[in-house]
């Protein structure tokens, strides 16, 4: 998940660097590089791609091209790192989810560190003229979307092969973002290209890593590392766009990351070993 995270990251300058490319056309992009390297890992180590839980398979790609949709316009309208802590409530709801579709079980007290988490939040969108209404809304949608599909993603655990979740949804987001801007293609030009190539390439070791880490471990503990993150996108916002936050807004994104921290280190003490037994017969 560390691996993940500071893949992603990188993922995420590079994604603000060609803002100027509709959003649908960077999923097009993005999606298709990383595609083409799933089939070649595929091909390497003689997995077939067509899966054996397609109805899930589908949902999770749906999920993931949603979240990826409306996750492009927030970087492209707000700053770097405000962008990505509204995206990275996604744990928070994972958590949530989790509760109804895998039956994972959240304490009392991790009520009050998500509200903690939550109310960061608002501190960023009160303090931060930058932050409009609809796009504190569509990263919320981001958020939802992503929690949605890391539970697909959970219940595949030990059903399909990591690569191949991977390519199901970098087919889906491949044929839904060309078709949804191949009437608003604005063809990329000089460095675009090798800056859309790097999107791909960090989306496939972003994702790889993602999903090995959310088969092999409890939804609610290895989520919790995505909000690093943060940490990233508030340096390389300031070293590659020089973005700079008022202090009220930078304790909205503390609150935010204080929220997350207690909730794992708690997760982590009640985590017992016959707990740990229970959850995994139920799963």
């Amino acid at each position: 998940m560390l691996m993940s995270t500071f893949f992603f990251a990188l993922m995420n300058v590079f994604i603000k660097k060609v803002g100027h490319i509709p959003a649908m056309e960077i999923v097009f992009f993005r999606c298709f590089v990383s595609l083409l390297l799933c089939v070649a890992l595929l091909y390497k180590q003689g997995v077939g791609w067509r899966g054996s839980n397609r109805k899930l398979l589908l949902a999770r790609g749906i999920f993931g091209t949603i979240a990826l949709y409306t996750f492009f316009i927030t970087l492209r309208e707000m700053p770097l790192g405000t962008a990505v802590t509204i995206q990275y409530l996604s744990p928070v709801f994972t958590t949530i989810i989790a509760i109804f579709l895998l039956k994972e079980y959240v304490h009392n007290l991790q009520w009050l560190f998500f509200l903690l988490s939550f109310s960061g939040i608002v501190f960023i969108k009160g303090f931060d003229s930058r932050v409009s209404i609809l796009m504190l809304g569509i990263g919320i949608v981001s958020a939802i979307a992503s929690a949605f599909a890391y539970n697909m993603v959970r219940s595949l655990k030990e059903k399909e092969h990591a690569v191949v979740v991977v390519l199901h949804f970098q087919l889906i987001g491949t044929i839904a973002g060309l078709f949804f801007s191949i009437f608003n293609w604005k063809m990329p030009v000089g460095w675009d290209w090798f800056y859309l190539l790097l999107i791909g390439v960090f989306t496939q070791l972003g994702q790889i890593n993602l999903t090995k880490a959310l088969q092999m471990e409890k939804i609610a503990n290895v989520s919790i590392l995505n909000y690093l993150g943060v940490v990233y996108a508030l340096l390389f916002g300031y070293m590659f766009f020089d973005e700079h936050y008022e202090p009220v807004a930078l304790v909205g994104i503390a609150l935010v990351l204080c929220g997350v921290v207690l909730n794992y280190f708690y997760t982590r003490s009640k985590s017992t070993p016959v707990i740990e037994e229970l959850t995994n017969v139920d799963e």
